[in-house]
């Protein structure tokens, strides 16, 4: 099994994790995802929770993490250029840029002409980037900055 399954694998065993109480970037799990990279409860956590996914399957297949250690959506694009990929595969780690410095970020998990099934946290049913949950998600190719390569 590649990291990239085992990833995703996990990432879906969280879906419908929701934060306690909602919008408030806190929660057992949430909290737990967020001292993944370092943080404490409060913080936005879409990235967290990837980051957070990955390293647990790293460490279940014994394979490094390629991801860096940070919260922050638009700095781990921007410190691992060697997994930047503009075209996707189930998998990869999306990323999305608002342009003023915030981002978000979440799971390929298949690909059907130019929608992306996803897995993502801190998302709403409406798809939102500060959401209270783990949930599937569809979006359109064009609304992504690009992928990470797991």
């Amino acid at each position: 099994m590649t990291l990239a399954q085992k990833t995703i694998e996990i990432a879906t065993a969280q879906i419908g994790v929701e934060e306690m109480p909602r919008n408030s970037n806190a929660g057992p799990e949430v909290e737990i995802y967020l001292r993944s990279v370092g943080l404490g409860k409060g913080y936005a956590w879409c990235m967290a929770f990837i980051y957070w996914c990955a390293q647990k399957a790293s460490l279940q297949i014994n394979e490094k993490n390629p991801l860096k250690k940070t919260g922050g959506v638009l700095d781990q694009y921007n410190s691992r250029p060697l997994l930047v990929k503009k075209t996707p595969q189930p998998g990869d780690v999306f990323i999305m840029d608002f342009n003023n410095g915030t981002g978000h970020a979440g799971f390929v998990e298949k690909i059907a002409g130019n929608t992306i099934y996803t897995i993502e946290g801190n998302t709403n049913d409406s798809g939102g980037r500060e959401g209270y949950k783990v949930a599937r998600r569809k979006r359109d190719i064009k609304s992504f900055k690009g992928f990470l390569r797991l």
